[in-house]
């Protein structure tokens, strides 16, 4: 299996010829790849779709689909993360790390201590370089499912309509519970506050939404880092490490 792998928002099927997006075309540039070079691309459907490079000037390529697999590695736990919103590259690091450590979905949210704020144009371009954190890290993880990064929404917002899970998490380093004494759950909806944590407002709100205060160890984690040791913690105990 070749390790060019490469993510094209388009239909793929094996015996078709699919003509690259210019995205994928300059990371192929990029790469030196020449015609006749195994590549493999996925679309988000679970599949991994092999073929052959066939470059067509500076600007244009395509693949010919010659076979396809699923790929099974998507965690057995399904967790969707709530992170509130950080100013930085925090956003980008938690989103890549999630995708990797086999998050199915993420949410930007506004809290009230949220120092990123984002509405309209920029709120949209915002989105779109998330995603596509997500699509590369997803490429390089080998996964053939990539979690989609929501539009950034507020938090009051998102918690009227969150999803139904097993369990609902607030990681909350003071108050919280260890996840060993929680049942196992096969679905998680996890809440992460942004640079300075939840609001006790924000806090109480989630709590009322249903959401179980818990603690990853005694120590205050960055808002970066906490979307990491969650999934790690959650695989490890519930998921396939």
């Amino acid at each position: 299996m070749s390790n060019h792998r490469f993510h094209e928002a388009q239909p793929l099927t094996v015996g078709a010829d699919v003509e690259l997006s210019a995205e994928t075309v300059q990371h192929i540039r990029a790469l030196r790849l020449q015609s006749g070079a195994s590549v493999v691309l996925f679309n988000g459907d679970g599949c991994d779709y092999a073929g052959t490079l066939t470059l067509q000037g500076k600007k244009h390529a395509l693949v010919t689909i010659e076979s396809n697999r699923e790929v099974d590695n998507e965690s057995p736990i399904s967790v969707s993360l709530g992170i509130g919103m950080s100013l930085g590259d925090r956003m980008e690091y938690a989103i890549q790390k999630a995708t990797e450590l086999g998050a199915v979905a993420i949410m930007p949210l506004a809290t009230e201590r949220s120092e990123l704020r984002l509405k309209g144009e920029r709120a949209e371009k915002k989105q779109q370089r998330w995603q596509q954190i997500a699509v590369s890290a997803a490429e390089q993880c080998g996964r053939a499912r990539v979690p989609p990064v929501h539009a950034p929404q507020a938090l009051t917002d998102w918690l009227a309509q969150v999803p139904l899970t097993d369990l609902r998490l607030v990681l909350h380093p003071e108050e919280g519970l260890s996840l060993r004494d929680m049942p196992a759950p096969l679905s998680v909806t996890a809440l992460i506050g942004p640079e300075g944590g939840l609001s006790e407002e924000d806090l109480g709100l989630a709590i009322k939404a249903g959401f179980t205060p818990a603690a990853l160890g005694p120590r205050v984690l960055r808002t970066e880092t906490a979307p990491v040791a969650l999934l790690s913690a959650v695989q490890t105990l519930w998921g396939d490490y």
